[in-house]
């Protein structure tokens, strides 16, 4: 790629090829979601055979692509159609023997199969300027939402450079490289507002700058940290599979702007669609000449090389990612000296995450003003959340900063399931905290969040409601974090252990209130102490759940009950001579064979015998065993 002209002359052909998905097509565009999400629910089949079907039936306007991840997991395997002049029309859990319909009734027929559509939300038109202009008939689900990181994910095929760049894609490269001097580039990241969003929130112009001194003197690294750890957290996968051009280009102008000619993508080995759709990419961008040698003509040279982690949480952990780069175990380094000084291979290195990189096109192609009038005035953009756990709409989700939790939960999310109360989200995953429910209107930003001992993190957003015991909660995520540990510093390795042990004293009905003072006391020396963000956030799901449902741990060792029956130890399975009709059933399917009682008397559990596991509770059609 020599020139801006032939990028225009690529995007304008590029967007012919994408159908009705641009503006002044007269082809019909059918978009199957191909993510871990819509594969993992049957997608292929659909595709392939929505693929047969338009072959089969000669429809040479319809043209059938793969595409990212939609957003909306519940649904999956989704399919969407666009038509030209028409709003666009999503089919949910499809299978492929609805294919056929779609195609006879809507297709040929030009009437939408209602069946498969989503009846129970109701859909709203969106300006069709707006930065998601492609979701022309949108349902309440993103009613509300505002993307930017995520604008191409569900649209483009992320395996088609030419998709791409139909969007617009590798402009904002050509626009630095040509039009823009390096401290430029970095002004206009700094007096954009964007901060960090794998989780510290630092700002990223400031980062930029911090490793931009000395160039062309110096060899330097741009790393991009894929190294998605936290349990329920998807955000970095979805654009990688949605997506992955956008990365490449965003570190191509880190590259420029800071003087550097080598990026490292580490990626988890876990996420198999995401590294394949990389190399795919990286591949089709150097043949493109988007990366290597003199891109645009300029003289600039870039180019990128992916690495596999193993899956180890420490090594989203910028010096541990850096050390697992270079070969060795993935443990943290000490700070100072900064990895902006001395990071890769002890050069200046920056390191941002997946969605961070994903604003900066946009940033640089619209300007620093528009991406900081969204937002707060200390959080600015957009923020991706992973919605998931007690919530009617799972899914990602991409929302201004600032916008409350309350919002997300009860519209986007559509609030908690099978007429259940809110109790509690955890946002950040095993480095954040849990928020209850009297602080549902907080508003999703760095500052907020943090003054009520809680994090945005990478973006996962845990929804709990009233069945959920928060004790059980902050030992589930200390369990994760205690097996993370990298074990270099021993605040970390034993005192999470320590930590975990005092939680499943509790958990067990033999703790005390002394306990719980010892928890907290040792808590706060683990996050004083710790080497990395790893041992310093683990306490955080203890620290929040103790201010915010203290009473659920003195419920424990003080009543020795779990108020939400989740803490096996403490149950007691019972049942009422007076509703018992003498089935047998419960006996006949009780494996510990606790339950005794003949023919149409009431049974008794013998509770030295039971073990807790509910089926006698789950079989009885009598409703005569309570769960205490």
């Amino acid at each position: 790629m020599k020139s801006i002209n032939e990028l225009l002359a690529l995007k304008e052909k590029a967007q012919a090829q994408m159908g009705a998905r641009c503006a002044g097509s007269d082809m019909t565009s059918i978009v199957v979601g191909m993510a871990t999400c819509g594969i993992a629910s049957g997608a292929r089949p659909v595709l392939e055979e929505m693929q047969k079907k338009v072959e089969e039936e000669g429809l040479e306007t319809v043209m059938v692509t793969q595409t990212g991840c939609v957003g909306m997991c519940q649904y999956e395997p989704i399919l969407e159609v666009y038509e030209p002049g028409k709003p666009k029309v999503t089919y949910i859990q499809m299978s492929p023997d609805k294919v056929d319909r779609i195609v006879q009734e809507h297709l040929k027929g030009g009437n939408i199969v209602e069946d498969f559509t989503l009846e129970s939300i109701d859909k709203i038109k969106v300006d069709p300027d707006a930065d998601n202009k492609h979701s022309l008939n949108d349902t309440v689900f993103q009613k509300k939402q505002r993307r930017i990181a995520l604008r191409n994910c569900g649209y483009i095929d992320p395996e088609s450079i030419d998709d791409y760049i139909s969007t617009d894609g590798y402009q904002a490269l050509n626009k630095v490289l040509t039009e823009m001097e390096p401290d430029e580039v970095i002004q206009e990241v700094l007096d954009s507002g964007l901060r960090g969003r794998g989780g510290a929130g630092f700002p990223t112009g400031l980062k930029w700058r911090f490793a931009s001194g000395n160039r062309g003197q110096v060899q330097k690294f741009v790393c991009c940290n894929a190294d998605e750890g936290d349990p329920g957290a998807f955000m970095d996968r979805s654009v990688l599979e949605g997506d992955p051009h956008v990365v490449l280009e965003a570190m191509a102008i880190a590259g420029y702007a800071i003087g550097s000619n080598q990026g490292y993508i580490y990626v988890r080995a876990e996420y198999p669609i995401a590294v394949k759709r990389l190399e795919i990419a990286l591949n089709q961008a150097r043949e493109y000449g988007l990366l290597g040698k003199d891109i645009f003509g300029t003289g600039f040279d870039f180019d990128i090389s992916l690495r596999l982690g193993a899956g180890a949480f420490v090594c989203g952990e910028e010096t541990a990612l850096m050390t697992s780069i270079e070969g060795n175990r993935g443990e943290p380094r000490p700070r100072p000296p900064f990895p902006a000084v001395k990071g890769l291979f002890a050069k200046p290195t920056i390191l941002n995450n997946v969605e961070t990189y994903a604003n900066i096109p946009q940033i640089i192609l619209k300007g620093a003003d528009w991406y900081s009038s969204v937002g707060t005035e200390k959080s600015k953009g957009t923020k991706v959340f992973a919605l998931g756990g007690k919530i009617n709409n799972t899914g990602l989700v991409e929302v201004p900063m600032g916008i409350p939790l309350r919002t997300v939960i009860e519209d986007i999310g559509g609030g908690v399931p099978n007429g259940k109360k809110f109790k509690a989200a955890q946002t950040g995953g095993p480095s954040g905290g849990c928020i209850p429910a009297s602080l549902l209107d907080v508003p999703m930003d760095y500052e907020s969040l943090g003054a009520i001992g809680s994090i945005i993190g990478s973006g996962g957003l845990i929804v709990m409601d009233e069945d959920n015991c928060m004790v059980d909660i902050a030992k589930f995520y200390l369990q994760f974090t205690a097996d993370e540990s990298c074990g270099k510093c021993t605040p970390c390795r034993v005192g999470t252990k320590r930590m975990l042990e005092i939680l499943e004293r509790i958990t067990a009905g033999k703790g005390t209130l002394e306990d719980i003072d010892k928890l907290e006391e040792l808590a706060a020396y683990v996050k004083e102490n710790s080497a990395c963000g790893l041992g310093q956030t683990a306490p955080n799901p203890i620290l929040s759940t103790i201010k915010h449902f203290r009473d659920e741990y003195e419920a424990h060792v003080v009543d020795k009950c779990c108020p939400a029956g989740v803490c096996k130890d403490l149950l007691q399975y019972t049942i009422d001579p007076d509703k018992c009709k003498g089935c047998t059933l419960c006996a006949k399917n009780c494996p510990a064979g606790a339950i005794t009682g003949t023919v149409k008397e009431p049974h008794v559990i013998d509770q030295t015998k039971c073990i807790k596991c509910g089926v006698c509770m789950s079989n009885c059609k009598f409703d005569a065993i309570e769960k205490k």
